[in-house]
This record gives C-alpha cells, structure tokens and sequence, in this order.
C-alpha cells in the first residue's frame, strides 16, 4: 500500500500517535475538551483496533483509528476517524487508508467494520456506497450533540451508520472488479451542492437545517421499511442523491 512519496503503515511510536492528535485538530478544529485524547489512540492500539497512519517523507498526512466492538455476540471494528490533510484530499488517499483497513482486519478475523458519516456531506456519501461498497440502514440524531467543529456549520451531527462487510460479494466485487449489483431504487434522497455553501455561511445555515431536517424524516421512513442505501449518485453540478432498494442477502453479506 505505498507509492513512491505515500507510505501507509500502522502506526509504532508513541511520537506517530501525538503526530495523529496533532492532525485530527489541524483537520476538525475541534476545541481541546472535545479532541479525542492522546490516551484514546494508544487504547486503541492495546485493545485490537487501529490506529493507521500515512506518511510522505516522514511526515504524516493522513492518519484512521479505530476500536473493536460487539453486536449481538459479533466482534467487529468501530472506524471512529479517517483525517486527510487537506493538500492531499481529493487524490484517492481516503479510498487507499479504508482499502489498507480492510486489509489489516481480515488479517486479524473481522468480516465487518461500521463507521458513522454525515449524509450531508457528498464526497465521503459517494467515497461510501460507490467507491468501498458499505451499504447504510440506520441513522442516528445529533449523535455527538453540537460540536465546535465549523465543519458541521452548528448544525446537529446527525449520522448515517455505515456497514463494510468486508468478504461479502458485494464488496468483493466492487473492489475487484469495478461491479456492482443491479439497483432499482424504490427511494430516492437528495443533497443539494449548495449545502457546503449554506453551512458555511451564518444567513444560510437555515436553509442546510431545512435539507437536513427533510433528509432525516425521509430516511427515518425509509428504514423502518426495511429499505437499505445501497447506491449513489452525483451529476453534473455535484449534487448527491441516496439510493434506497431492497437487496439480496448473499450478496450484500454472504462470505465468500
């Protein structure tokens, strides 16, 4: 997983950690009360999750962490986290951290890492669903509550939940091959591309809250009736739109 200036490697000293810490500010502009702690990342590593780091010329530009957790009796892999520097976004090194993720948790017997994502947010939406194959059916209200991130533009952190399951034909295909299932969306969600502009801006950010509160009771709807995310789209003008259907089972889970 490297290239001649990209090397990604799970992260060793305690110095790539604090680097990791020093990163996740740079990119969130979190407060101190509300960064995840240097303690957290080192926890991490004691306990079987991640904590990944990319690396051009030493210095690191992209860093993921992750936690084990357990559903129903189910161990999987919780991804908390992917930060890329901003001089580095937009280049493909997301899609390459999660692929290098994938990889280091089949290694260690994991068929499934969940990571929550802002449906608001178009490119990591389509990073997602077409580019990784995770498929989403649960969202979550405000699940951080208010942050003081201006990424967030004062807006509630509300999250779609994002499935990988890593052997299942789905991915497999996807990541393998460039395939995916046939889709025939019984639901459809919009994202308009002016919601980066409107949550940046304090007059505008009503009209972000209208999207977002629309968004959240249709898919709120949509998934108390069984319908699963399983595409995405972006046109010409960059506007993003949820794919909503019904799936087969083997193919979205069965390992191969």
């Amino acid at each position: 997983m490297s290239s001649p200036s990209v090397i990604i490697r799970s992260c060793e000293s305690l110095n790539e950690v604090r680097a990791c810490v020093r990163l996740q500010k740079e990119v969130w502009h979190f407060t101190d009360l509300e960064l995840v702690p240097l303690r957290m990342f080192v926890v991490a590593q004691k306990i079987g999750g991640q904590v990944i780091g990319a690396f051009s010329n030493q210095e690191m530009i992209s860093f993921l962490l992750a936690f084990p957790g357990v559903r129903a009796g189910n161990a999987y892999l919780h991804s908390h986290m992917l930060a890329v520097r901003s001089e580095y976004r937009n280049a493909g090194l997301g899609r390459r951290m999660k692929l290098f993720q994938r990889q280091d948790a089949l290694q260690r017997g994991f068929e499934l890492i969940e990571w929550t994502f802002d449906p608001l947010e178009i490119k990591n939406a389509y990073l997602n669903i077409e580019k990784l194959g995770a498929i989403a059916r649960r969202y979550s209200i405000n699940q951080y509550g208010i942050t003081s991130s201006p990424l967030q533009g004062g807006l509630p952190t509300d999250r779609l939940v994002a499935e990988w399951w890593l052997k299942s034909q789905r991915v497999r295909s996807l990541l393998g091959e460039g395939k995916h299932p046939a889709i025939a969306p019984v639901a459809t969600i919009s994202v308009p591309a002016e919601v980066y502009e409107w949550k940046a801006a304090a007059h505008a950010r009503v009209r972000a809250k209208q999207v977002q509160d629309h968004n959240r009771e249709q898919f709120l709807k949509a998934f108390s009736r069984g319908l699963v995310v399983l595409g995405y789209e972006c046109d010409e003008k960059r506007n993003g739109k949820f794919l909503l259907g019904r799936w087969d089972e083997d193919w979205a889970y069965t390992a191969g």
